[in-house]
């Protein structure tokens, strides 16, 4: 009986350390990333819909405000302060009340 005893004493210790070089996790580590990953997942389905409604929300109000399409341009862009070509601007002098 002390024999027996001695035995398994020393395998559950081999076995022991064999698990512990393993790395091998415990049921309560994996039931923690469990839950974790679970919420995780939970979460990232809320914000999906989230961005999905903020989208159609986005797309409904850039419809709104295009009730018109844009007017077509000939291309050529004028620089700032200057008429497009073919029309005309008031001109003003730098003093006050003088016409050209």
């Amino acid at each position: 009986a002390g024999v027996r005893g001695e035995v398994e004493a020393l395998l559950r210790q081999r076995f022991e350390r064999i698990l512990t070089d393993m790395d091998l996790v415990s049921r309560e580590e994996f039931e923690a990333v469990k839950a974790m990953a679970a919420k995780a997942r939970a979460e990232q389905e809320a914000l999906a819909k989230k961005v999905a409604r903020l989208e159609a929300a986005l797309k409904a109000v850039k419809g709104g405000r295009r009730t018109k399409a844009p007017a077509k341009s000939s291309g050529k862009r004028s620089a700032p302060g200057q008429a497009a070509p073919g029309k005309t601007t008031p001109r003003t002098s730098a003093r006050k009340g003088t016409a050209p």
